[in-house]
C-alpha cells in the first residue's frame, strides 16, 4: 500500500512539473503543489478554512491568492490537464461522459449555489450544479453504460433499446469529434 501511495506522489509531481511551468513566482507554484495535495487528501472539506490548515498555513489569505490573483493561465493549465489524461487514460475509441448533476441545497453559502434549474428536482431550486466526468473505453464491459442508461430512461427499459442507445451514443457526432481531437 505504501508503495502505491508513493507512486502515485510521484506521478502527481510528475503532473505538477508540467503545471508548475505555469507560474511565473515560486510561491504559488509550491503553494499550487501542496493545493492538489490537499484537494487528494483525506480532509473533509475541502474549502479554503480547511486547505490552508492542511498546508500547515494560519489563514486561507495564500491559498485564495492563488486562485484569485497570483499570474497563471487557466486555459494553458485545462490544456496540460488534458494532455496529461490523453497520454494516460487515452484510447482511440475512447469517449468522455459527461453528467451534470444537480445537488439541492438549503442555505446559500457553498460556492455556486443559487436559485437555478435542477435536473434532480425537475424545477427551479436552491441548488448546486456538479460536474462529473468518466471514459469509456471498448475494452470496458458494455453493460455498464447500458446501466447508466437504464436508470436515464427508466427502470423499465430493456436490453435491446439499451443496447441500441448505448451504440446511438458513442456513433454519435459528439463522440466522434472528441475522439478525432484525442
Amino acid at each position: 500500500m505504501r508503495a502505491r501511495l508513493k507512486d502515485w506522489e510521484r506521478e502527481l509531481d510528475v503532473l505538477h512539473a508540467r503545471l508548475g511551468a505555469l507560474f511565473r513566482r515560486s510561491e504559488p507554484r509550491e503553494r499550487s503543489l501542496s493545493y492538489l495535495k490537499g484537494l487528494l487528501s483525506a480532509v473533509q472539506r475541502k474549502n479554503g478554512w480547511q486547505l490552508a490548515e492542511w498546508m500547515g498555513e494560519a489563514t486561507p489569505d495564500g491559498v485564495q491568492h492563488l486562485l484569485e490573483r497570483a499570474s497563471w493561465d487557466a486555459d494553458a493549465a485545462r490544456d496540460v490537464l488534458r494532455e496529461y489524461v490523453v497520454e494516460h487514460l487515452g484510447d482511440d475509441d475512447g469517449v468522455l461522459i459527461v453528467d451534470e448533476t444537480g445537488f439541492i441545497k438549503k442555505g446559500e453559502h457553498s460556492a455556486g449555489v443559487q436559485r437555478q434549474y435542477s435536473g434532480t428536482a425537475g424545477r427551479i431550486e436552491n441548488s448546486q450544479i456538479g460536474c462529473s466526468c468518466a471514459t469509456r473505453v471498448e475494452a470496458a464491459a458494455p453493460s455498464s453504460i447500458e446501466g447508466c442508461i437504464s436508470r436515464v430512461n427508466g427502470a423499465t427499459t430493456g436490453h435491446a433499446a439499451r443496447r441500441r442507445a448505448s451504440q446511438r451514443m458513442w456513433s454519435s457526432p459528439l463522440s466522434r469529434k472528441w475522439r478525432a481531437r484525442c
